[in-house]
């Protein structure tokens, strides 16, 4: 028996890894342009803020200091309660290129986050349209090289994935589990490839021709959509239009979340409508992360407890070598010390238990919980 789940878990690593290795190798990466461009567009850079007090100042003084010629940043205060649109109308008093306004009350079968951008939408005046969130920081050529990038490719759309920053044991305990996720669902030559449907969308970067954008009905055209990001680059891709999404660590940076709760109500409200709201999906993903990141191990100990011939125990130590070595690669990916690959196992479990009650919450109670809000999914 435990020769068989030795055998057993060495495909399932082999088969992960190659998987991931091939995955990667699609990944687009952007470098920074400094060359000046011909005929600079209008962009229209749309942020929605909610309770974002701890970091729209540096947000804001980020995309302020762009090294780009024709741009407006457009903010929009969705009813916060804490100090937000009092530093949103300190910093607009200051620079004319800033309009930030109140947001009206929730329409019925809105969703918050939407109907905030629709809002900043509908103050643009730019050919091109920016939609991001209130805590990323750019670098000053970051619009430069978005723009550059859209002409050179011919795109309608561009979605890039931030260098994500780390703080407490949690956060690098359980977010790089998590990003490693969501890394190899994305299929990138799918999704860069205008001969198939299969879309991604980084909430924190997404750019669009405003045509594109209106020809198929915007925000308005997803109003309750919790994976808004996701779900308006499906219908980009389903009208016929061409998307890129590609990795822009050097371009913006973002700290998602501060401590274990955070990470936990952030990732609650959707890591299960990531999988399409489907039980089966979710637990099929459940038992692969912990049989990639967590049985290893347990296979190890198990054969080393047991005493079995070191055919087997080189087997199972050589699977374990395979994952560390995964993880030791994700590390360098996210600029981590390389120690936190020790982290993954526990950022596995966590892992599982925020999907186990994200599809508690969605399933059984019919809600979900964002931001002071509650939502029925009824």
């Amino acid at each position: 028996m435990l020769q068989i789940l030795t055998f057993l878990q060495l495909v399932l690593i082999v088969a992960v890894i190659v998987y991931l290795t091939v995955n990667m190798i699609y990944i687009v990466r952007l470098e920074p342009i400094l060359k000046e461009l011909d005929n600079s567009p209008m962009v229209s850079v749309c942020v929605p803020a909610r309770n974002e007090e701890r970091g729209i100042r540096q947000c804001l003084e980020s995309l302020l200091e762009q090294d780009y010629p024709h741009y407006e940043v457009i903010v929009v205060n969705d009813h916060s309660t804490d100090h937000t649109g009092h530093l949103i109308r300190e910093m607009a008093e200051k620079d004319p290129r800033l309009i930030g306004f109140d947001g009206k009350d929730l329409p019925k079968g809105w969703l918050g986050k939407p109907f905030a951008l629709y809002q900043a939408f509908q103050k643009s005046k730019g050919e091109i349209l920016l939609f991001t969130d209130a805590d990323p920081v750019f670098e000053p050529h970051a619009l430069r090289t978005a723009i550059f990038t859209m002409r050179k490719r011919n795109l309608d759309a561009l979605t890039l994935m931030p260098k994500v920053k780390f703080g407490s044991f949690w956060e690098r305990a359980v977010q790089p589990t998590i990003f490693g996720f969501i890394g190899s669902l994305t299929r990138f030559r799918k999704v860069n490839s205008s001969n198939h449907k299969t879309a991604m969308g980084f909430g924190a970067f997404l750019m669009f021709k405003r045509s594109s954008y209106e020809a198929i009905g915007g925000h308005e055209g997803g109003k309750a959509d919790i994976l808004e990001d996701v779900l308006i680059a499906k219908r980009l891709k389903k009208a016929g239009f061409k998307l890129l999404a590609a990795d822009a660590k050097c371009l913006f940076s973002i700290r998602m979340y501060y401590g274990l709760h955070e990470i936990w109500t952030g990732w609650r409200k959707n890591i299960f409508l990531a999988m399409k709201g489907s039980i089966f999906r979710a637990l099929y993903y459940i038992f692969m992360v912990l049989s990639f990141l967590l049985t290893p191990y347990l296979v190890l100990g198990w054969n080393m407890l047991a005493g079995t011939d070191l055919t087997w125990l080189g087997l199972s130590l050589f699977g374990v070598i395979m994952v560390s070595a995964t993880t030791i690669t994700t590390c360098d990916e996210l600029g981590l010390n390389r120690l936190n690959a020790c982290l993954f196992p526990i950022g596995a479990l966590v892992m599982a238990s925020i999907m186990i009650n994200s599809m508690i919450h969605i399933v059984i109670f019919s809600r979900i919980e964002w931001r002071g809000r509650v939502y029925s999914m009824e």
